[in-house]
């Protein structure tokens, strides 16, 4: 297994999300904020939901102004 892909394993898929969900808002932690980064450096899966997180809260946004 590539190093890239162990430490993208460090936090599961269903860690990552509630991680992506809680930076919308509050901060992260150091660590909660590194180990988001490298799983979100190895999983699409979860780059793709931050990216639809990312475009529902703008949208959200728009509408509510």
């Amino acid at each position: 297994m590539s190093i890239k892909r162990a430490l993208g394993h460090l936090i599961t898929c269903r860690h990552a999300t509630r991680l992506v969900s809680k930076r919308e808002e509050r901060p992260l932690g150091a660590m909660e904020s590194v180990l988001l980064k490298l799983h979100l450096a190895w999983c699409v899966v979860c780059v793709r939901f931050e990216r639809q997180l990312r475009f529902l809260r703008k949208a959200i946004g728009k509408y509510g102004a």
